[in-house]
This record gives structure tokens, sequence and C-alpha cells, in this order.
């Protein structure tokens, strides 16, 4: 049986305006997650992944850095069971 989990993340730091959005799309596409990301109005990105858990965790330590040109401050982990009905991964407005 392949454990599954789910994160909420929120990314601190330059992650707005170099294609974070999209990268963290390209990203969780390529792992096989489902999920979401959007931009905050304070600056930040938040982020939901769900799937095989090490896949999941491999997609948590991407958002630690980003794409090029993003400057991650700090990322908050929120960590639980998956939910389950999200399908793909999508940039959410």
């Amino acid at each position: 049986m392949i454990d599954r989990a789910r994160v909420h993340l929120l990314i601190t730091g330059l992650v707005q305006g170099v294609a974070f959005r999209q990268s963290a799309v390209f990203e969780a596409e390529r792992l096989g997650i489902d999920g979401w990301v959007k931009n905050l109005p304070d600056g930040r990105v938040e982020a939901e992944a769900e799937g095989e858990r090490s896949k999941v965790e491999i997609f948590a330590r991407w958002c630690e850095h980003g794409p090029r040109g993003a400057s991650v401050e700090w990322v908050d982990a929120e960590w639980g069971p998956a939910k389950g009905g999200a399908k793909g991964f999508q940039i959410a407005r």
C-alpha cells in the first residue's frame, strides 16, 4: 500500500514575479502529485500538494529554493493525511 500525504505550504521571500507558481506546476506534474499554488497579497506563495508521501516530500523540498530567480527565506509546512479529490496541479486564483 502506498503511503499518501498532504502538505500545506506558505513560502516567504522573493517568490512572486519569478515564475514560482508555473515552475511549481511543472515540478508537481513531473512528480505526479495533485494540488494547487497561488500568490498571496502579502507577497508570499501558498501551495497545497498531496499524493505519494515520498513525492510530496520532494515537492516540499523543491519549494525551499524554488526556480532560478527566487530567493526563499522560509517555508512553513503543515503535514496531514491526504484528503483525495484533487486531480492535477494548477495555479489557483
